[in-house]
This record gives structure tokens, C-alpha cells and sequence, in this order.
């Protein structure tokens, strides 16, 4: 990609992002790079009344933000911790069972807790509360199956001795690695390349913040908001929200910070989620952070706090435990409801006779199409009725035999193929037909952003009443709210609330 022009670069003078750097640093980037080559983007900033006018370069596209894209924050830590969860071992054999335990079920209650998730403030002083009380509640559970194994209290007390000595090693570790991470990014060996949404107060403020300080291990290349936002003081803009997508991929952006653009919740998430190709990191900084109605906040950049948030698409780690769930899911419940299966199908032949599948396209993923099977519950007049006809539930040609697999949703039970197949999920935004997905999807802005995720063969929103003739606009929120807040206990509930609504008969 070829470089832009850059403006020229005055001597270091007082603007709104702090001390300007001198004409060395202006015309050489880090390792040497002249300015052409490591800057993209350049822009003026009004200054202060009384001053002139400045050109403030963003740090934007070194050499090392490209080499450290693939760093994650868990990749020292986690190392670090495990080996000092095992260094027991050096010293002695006889309790290598409790140790192992205790380091495998340590690290995993640091993951659950956040303790490898990234932090811009870095602090050992900060954690300390936190790494403290996993430890000893790691401890207290592996040494209490430890005396119920072992009468012996000198065994007990000789393991307690180890895990001791591994707590502590956990904390120089940690502290250790804290240190190492604020050098690394204050000499800009690890970095990522920043863009913040929103060019108010709060965007200037943090643009300043990580223009001067680089321990927040984040490069600001620009912002980004709905308009320019003209005068003194205003934070100068690489683009508008509509090139958000096009301008994270050209700048190698691996962070989004949303500070206050100057637009709706509604209007912002939508361009958010129409990023399909960039997957930034997401970090925001809450409304109402001057006061404590929101509690209290674990991270920050300058005085400013500042959240990271999840990812909204089921990706990476967390598709597949998904999808490992659901193919355990499925083939356990074909196996155990293989009795079952048969005889809805008997039930099925003696009602329609032959062809006791029913076979029916549907939008899944990505509005990739596919074949869904049910029992079928009526015979239809033409295919074109099967795709256009949006409710059944009172058709005279459904029998007794189909009213009753339709309300206890049996009927369905053959998707547990389409689940194994990778067509579907468990739990997930019920798949439709291509007709309704089209008319949905120009109605209600909304609908098309749930094939973000696998279908599935129940969901949120239908077990929470949403099924038959209600409000389309009220399941594409519910659908949306799953996938936004996914957790695999989440999936547990829905299934759980399913079960009771099968028994209920509370379907079609």
C-alpha cells in the first residue's frame, strides 16, 4: 500500500494530544522507518486558544504492531503460572497427584475469573485480591480430597507445604510478568494498532492518554464518528463510521475503543455488527463513569475506566466448545431417544403414510441454505405452499396424531441429525424458510444479524413464549440478546426451560 503525503512536522510544541514529539521523531519511526513508511493517516488538530496551529501525527502502522498482532495476554501468564503450580514436583514425588490437581484446577479458576483476559492498566497491586482468594479456594478443594483419601495428617500437612510454596511462586511470577509487559510496551515491542469511535471530550481525552503513554499497549492511529466534529479541540478524523470496516483492515487495527460518538446505541451496534471480515478487539468506555451506579470498574486507561467487550459472534474457543457440546448433546439423545424415534415414526406412517420425513429448506449460518427434517404432521398441497404458508396451526388437514407431535414439539426430533450434519445447533435463532427470511430481513433491521450463529433446535426466544403468531421484532431481539450474551450455561438453561415445555405441551 503506498504511503499518503505527510504533512510537515514542527518543533515539539504543547497541543491537545500533550508535548508534540521533536522533528527527530517526526521524521524517523521506530527501527528506523522513516515517516512515509510507518504512517498512514495524518491530520491537523486545532489547538488551544493563543496557540498555533499543530500537525499531530498518530502513531499508526510500525513494523512492530505487525509483528505482535498474534500476541494475546494469556501467552506469558499462563505459562508462568503452570510452571510455578508445578515446581513442587522438583522437590518431591509423593504428592504429584494433588499437585497436578491443584494446577490444572488453579489455572482453570483464573480463566473463569479473568485473570488471562487483556488489561490496559497493568498492576500486580491490582490483582493481588484476586489471585489471593483462587488460590486458596483452589487449595481448600484439592486438600480436602486429599484428607478424604489419605487418613494420614502428615500427608496433608506435607502437601499444604507445596501448594504454599507454589502460591507464592504464582505471585513473583505474576508480578514478574506485569513488569515484563509494562517494559515491552513502553518500549513499544508489543503494541496494537487503536481506533477510537467517537471524537467528543472523552475521545480527545483518550487519544492524548495513548498518544503520551504508551504502557497501555495501545497505538492510536485515528478516530472515527458519524460527522467531523468541528472546532477547538475537536479530535481529528480518518474516516466515518460507515468506513469503519474498510478502515481496520487497511491500518492492521487490532483494538476499537467506543468513547462517545455522536450517534445512537442503535446506529452504532449496526455498524459493528456489519464488520464481518475485521475482528478487532472491543473496548468501551461506560456511560455514567463519574459515578458509582454502575460499580466499581477493574481497568482504565488514565483516569478514564473502560470494559472490554465480548465477542458478539460465536468464533474461535468459544465455537468449539459449542460445537463440541452439541455433537455430544445429539448423539447422546439420538442413542437414548431412539425408542422414542421410533415409535413417533410409526405413529407418523399409520397418520400420512409414506414418507414419514418431512424435508424443507431453510437459512442457516451466513444464509447458507439447508434441508431441515421434521415428522411430518400433514401432507401439503404443492411445495410452494410448504414455503409461503407461514402457520398451520389450525389447518383442518393436520390430524390428532400431528396436532400432538406439534405441541410437544417431537416433530422436531429428527433435527438432531441436521445438528451432527454441522447444520444446526442445539440452541440457537430457529431456522426459516428463504421466503420469510427475505420479507424479515427488509421489515426488521435486526432479523438478518441472527444468522450470525449456527440455528438451533430450540431457542431463546421460543422458550420464552415467542412461537406462533407473535412479533417477529420481539425474536430477533431475543435471538440477538442470545448470541450477545452466550455462555454455555446459557445453552444449559434453554434446554432445561425446553424440557419443561415439551412436557407442558407447550408448542405449535
Amino acid at each position: 500500500m503506498s504511503s499518503q503525503p505527510v504533512m510537515s512536522y514542527p518543533g515539539a510544541r504543547r497541543t491537545e494530544f500533550g508535548d508534540a514529539p521533536p522533528p527527530a521523531e517526526a521524521q524517523q519511526g521506530d527501527e528506523g522507518s522513516t515517516v512515509a513508511e510507518s504512517t498512514r493517516v495524518s491530520a491537523t488538530v486545532p489547538v488551544r486558544s493563543g496557540l498555533d496551529t499543530t500537525a499531530v501525527l498518530p502513531y499508526a502502522g510500525s513494523r512492530t504492531s505487525k509483528r505482535t498482532r498474534w500476541l494475546r495476554a494469556w501467552m506469558l501468564t499462563a505459562p508462568i503460572d503452570a510452571v510455578a503450580l508445578l515446581v513442587p514436583l522438583l522437590l518431591s514425588q509423593n504428592y504429584w497427584r494433588g499437585t497436578l490437581s491443584n494446577a490444572a484446577l488453579t489455572v482453570a479458576i483464573f480463566a473463569s475469573g479473568g485473570l488471562y483476559r487483556a488489561r490496559r492498566h497493568v498492576g500486580i497491586l491490582d490483582e493481588l485480591p484476586s489471585i489471593c482468594g483462587r488460590l486458596l479456594a483452589s487449595a481448600a478443594v484439592v486438600a480436602i480430597i486429599a484428607a478424604e483419601r489419605h487418613d494420614s495428617v502428615h500427608y496433608v500437612g506435607g502437601f499444604m507445604r507445596g501448594v504454599a510454596l507454589s502460591a507464592g511462586l504464582v505471585i513473583v511470577g505474576r508480578a514478574f510478568s506485569r513488569a515484563f509487559t509494562i517494559v515491552a510496551r513502553k518500549r513499544r515491542w508489543v503494541e496494537h494498532n487503536t481506533i477510537i469511535i467517537g471524537s467528543g471530550p472523552v475521545g480527545l481525552e483518550l487519544a492524548r492518554l495513548l498518544r503520551r503513554y504508551p504502557q497501555y499497549g495501545l497505538r492510536f492511529v485515528g478516530c472515527v464518528d458519524v460527522a467531523p466534529n468541528e472546532g477547538v479541540g475537536s479530535v481529528p478524523l480518518i474516516g466515518t463510521l460507515n468506513d469503519l470496516e474498510k478502515l481496520t483492515e487497511m491500518l492492521e487495527c487490532d483494538v476499537l475503543v467506543i468513547a462517545d460518538p455522536d450517534c445512537s446505541e442503535s446506529e452504532l451496534m449496526d455498524n459493528l455488527l456489519r464488520m464481518v471480515r475485521a475482528r478487532p478487539d472491543l473496548w468501551a468506555v461506560p456511560r455514567l463513569w463519574g459515578s458509582r451506579s454502575l460499580g466499581g470498574y477493574p481497568d482504565h486507561i488514565g483516569a478514564i475506566p473502560i470494559v472490554k467487550i465480548g465477542d458478539t459472534k460465536l468464533s474461535g474457543p468459544r465455537w468449539a466448545v459449542k460445537r463440541a457440546s452439541d455433537v455430544v448433546f445429539a448423539a447422546v439423545a439420538l442413542l437414548v431417544l431412539s425408542p422414542v424415534l421410533l415409535l413417533c415414526a410409526l405413529a407418523t406412517f399409520l397418520a400420512v403414510g409414506r414418507g414419514i420425513f418431512f424435508y424443507q429448506e431453510r437459512i442457516g449460518r451466513y444464509g447458507k441454505p439447508f434441508k431441515v427434517i421434521k415428522f411430518r404432521s400433514m401432507q401439503p398441497t404443492d411445495e410452494s405452499e410448504s414455503q409461503t404458508n407461514w402457520s398451520i396451526a389450525h389447518d383442518q388437514r393436520v390430524g390428532v396424531v400431528g396436532r400432538f407431535m406439534r405441541r410437544t414439539s417431537l416433530d422436531e426430533l429428527p433435527q438432531l441429525w441436521n445438528i451432527l450434519r454441522g447444520e444446526m445447533s442445539v440452541v440457537g435463532p430457529r431456522p426459516e424458510r428463504p421466503h420469510f427470511v427475505e420479507k424479515f430481513s427488509v421489515e426488521y433491521p435486526t432479523y438478518a444479524m441472527r444468522h450470525r450463529v449456527p440455528v438451533g433446535l430450540t431457542g431463546l426466544a421460543q422458550v420464552s413464549g415467542l412461537r406462533g403468531d407473535t412479533p417477529i421484532s420481539d425474536r430477533a431481539r431475543f435471538d440477538n440478546y442470545y448470541i450477545e450474551n452466550w455462555s454455555l450455561w446459557l445453552d444449559v438453561k434453554v434446554v432445561l426451560r425446553t424440557v419443561a415445555e415439551v412436557f407442558r405441551g407447550g408448542g405449535r
